[in-house]
């Protein structure tokens, strides 16, 4: 009689497995490249080194502790140190997506920070989606690139290689990825029609960058969520009942 094992937190494994093969789908990412993990009481769960995610199990997911460290027979992906760092240094982190995106990856390859011509560069922080500086795949020195360029951001581009996001949960986190592919799409549109057009890029100025900024502490949210003094970042029609 074939024993089955009950593994604890299935349904977060479930839940980063939904998301690897969402983020393919989506076209965010190709093949095994990329990664994704989810923050837990023991630490958080990450994708294993090599498994195709449409044949992946959750008891292949492999948990590893904040002090680096894991567990079970299957080696973590690559970019465990990365993960490992968002969550030591953010605590909001709940998730953690990494994808190589087609726009993200070929604007990273450019080594420079993505100024605010779009209003929505806001999402990820800051008035400019950062470049990480360079360094060699599943590195110490690729996690302290990339946690410079994190300081104060939600995600950032890796120099020659993709782009990594997180947020509270797995859907927001995977949110974010989308969001930073679109701006880079965009980005790329952009310069390429003011290159032709042999006219400037125009760029937003600080002083509405501060005021998307702080209209962005309560964007999408609804009344209930607001923390004390905060109100919606638009003009609220009447209500009428």
């Amino acid at each position: 009689m074939t024993k089955i094992v009950h593994h604890p937190d299935t349904a977060l494994r479930h839940a980063i497995i939904e998301t690897c093969r969402a983020m393919n789908a989506a076209g965010l990412n190709q093949g095994t490249a990329g990664n994704v993990s989810a923050r837990n009481e023991d630490g958080f769960f990450i994708t294993p080194s090599g498994v195709p995610y449409a044949a992946m199990e959750p008891a292949q997911i492999v948990q590893m502790d904040l002090d680096g460290g894991y567990s079970g027979d299957m080696l973590p992906s690559s970019e465990w140190r990365m993960h490992l760092d968002i969550y030591r240094e953010h605590e909001d982190a709940g998730a953690v997506v990494h994808v190589h995106s087609t726009h993200a990856a070929a604007l990273s390859c450019l080594r420079h920070d993505i100024p605010p011509f779009h209003y929505m560069i806001a999402v990820t922080g800051g008035a400019t989606l950062r470049c990480a500086d360079y360094a060699t795949f599943g590195t110490g020195e690729l996690s302290e690139a990339m946690n410079r360029a994190l300081e104060g951001r939600a995600a950032c581009l890796l120099a020659n290689h993709g782009q990594i996001a997180f947020g509270a949960n797995l859907a927001k986190a995977l949110w974010l990825a989308g969001e930073v592919e679109e701006l880079c799409r965009q980005y790329t549109i952009a310069i390429s029609h003011a290159a032709a057009a042999r006219r400037p890029l125009v760029i937003l100025d600080d002083t509405e960058m501060e005021t998307i900024l702080e209209k962005f502490k309560t964007y999408g949210k609804q009344p209930e969520d607001f923390a004390p003094g905060e109100h919606a970042a638009f003009d609220v029609p009447v209500q009428r009942d």
